[in-house]
């Protein structure tokens, strides 16, 4: 038994020796710093997880990225407070990407076990399994290569569930604000069309006018009241919903601050993704290749019958296809480097879209405030004839109705073309600082 233990201690030195040669030298550089007497005087070493952020120019990217939301703003307090109640089910998948990418990182050392059997005596026979790969075709190197990439994708998912998550908040928020600006326009609308209505009864009373026209006033009454019903309904639903979504409630906040987002701020997100998928794509494709091919292992078990030596292995038995096999797997790496090239042409179709739609949306929404004006400038003159007895009740309604739906315009533009530049911010990735995820 004594011996069963010298050979076993044998082995273990021999194959992590031969590890050390064989591995990358990352490994091996890690190996020996464990193996030395601590030093008071040094520096901690980074983590695991340290290593790769620094490491990593995609996490590094997105760690630098800086939010367009101006600082202190209301957007900047929507985004603050939804953030702080986000579950994050994103970011436990890149810790357990980042705890994967960590075993996989340590193996190249070797593999030890016990085997325990029962004997046709009725004893048991327990031996120790040791195996150490020696040459694999670059199949570990893979794998530590493949973990990373998945430490990669999982950050750039983190993201872009991030700024989703803002976006979808920043959305709401302006859902809310544009029913409350309507509302209070509907408001002005049924005091001023309610003071026209005073008048026209007064007239039917002393028989100036007939009832034609205070029914019509009415039933324009009845449709700015439903209006507002419909814009309050809204604002109170989007609230309610942001509430839910936010570690406070955001009743309070008010004000729609103006920001600017540049098409070349940031990478967009998509594409990032894609590099990484293109990167983990390329690993596997190592793995797979290697699969398709016999290595290198040492080692044996130790104990009684002790067997010990090389030994050639082989997941997959080569074959009269295997050159096709090993040729799909190179097209594979092919495929995703295309699938990148893909995805930048798509981000740079949605970019060049959402900047013509804001351009469009924020000019029209300049006409309709010139109409606005116009129709302000209109109804004023009209108001004026019609208090000098050159106009009737009627036609100074027409004119204020044309006037309170130009003002109904103005605002559904405006809004529309903020909201257009929150899905831009999202789409580059800008809604959140990169550090703060």
């Amino acid at each position: 038994m004594r011996q069963g233990v010298k050979r076993a201690v044998g082995v273990c030195v021999v194959t992590c020796t031969l590890s050390g040669c064989l591995s990358d030298a990352g490994g091996a550089a890690d190996f020996v710093a464990r193996m030395r007497a601590p030093d008071p005087n040094s520096v901690a070493r980074p983590t695991h997880s340290e290593k790769i952020n620094s490491e990593s120019t995609i996490i590094q990217g997105l760690v630098n990225r800086r939010s367009a939301l101006p600082n202190g703003s209301t957007y900047d307090k929507v985004a603050t407070a939804v953030l702080a109640a986000n579950s994050r089910s994103a970011e436990a998948e890149l810790r357990a990407a980042t705890l994967r990418s960590e075993a996989a990182s340590k193996n190249w050392l070797p593999k030890i076990g016990p085997q325990i059997s029962l004997t046709s005596l009725g004893s048991l026979v327990a031996n120790l399994v040791v195996d150490q790969v020696l040459f694999d075709n670059g199949r570990m190197k893979g794998e530590r290569e493949f973990a990373i990439a998945d430490v990669e994708v999982a950050a750039v998912s983190l993201a872009q569930d991030t700024n989703d998550r803002v976006q979808t908040a920043l959305q709401l928020y302006l859902r809310a604000a544009e029913g409350r600006e309507k509302t209070a326009l509907s408001d002005v609308a049924l005091r001023d069309m309610g003071r026209f209505e005073y008048i026209m009864s007064e007239r039917v009373r002393g028989g100036v006018s007939d009832n034609s026209d205070l029914n019509i006033l009415r039933q324009k009454l009845g449709e700015i009241k439903a209006d507002r019903a419909t814009n309050a309904e809204n604002a109170t639903t989007a609230l309610a919903e942001l509430n839910a979504m936010a570690i406070e409630p955001l009743s309070g906040l008010s004000g729609v601050p103006a920001f600017t987002v540049l098409s070349s701020a940031a990478e967009p997100l998509e594409v990032v993704l894609a590099d990484a998928e293109r990167v983990r794509a390329i690993a596997a494709a190592k793995i797979d290749r290697a699969d398709q091919l016999p290595g290198l292992s040492a080692g044996g078990t130790i104990g009684e019958n002790s067997d010990i030596g090389l030994r050639v292995s082989s997941d997959t038995l080569l074959g009269f296809g295997t050159g096709a096999s090993l040729r799909a797997i190179e097209a594979a790496k092919d495929a995703a480097a295309r699938r990148v090239a893909q995805a930048t042409e798509d981000s740079n179709r949605k970019l060049r879209k959402l900047e013509a739609q804001i351009a469009a949306k924020t000019r029209q929404a300049k006409v309709a405030a010139g109409l606005t004006r116009q129709a302000k400038t209109n109804l004023d003159i009209f108001q004026e004839q019609y208090e000098a007895g050159q106009r009737q009740v009627m036609d100074v309604v027409g004119v204020y109705e044309t006037f309170a739906r130009q003002q109904q315009t103005e605002i559904t533009l405006k809004y529309e073309a903020k909201q257009l530049q929150v899905s831009l911010a999202r789409l580059l990735g800008v809604l959140a600082d990169g550090d703060e995820i």
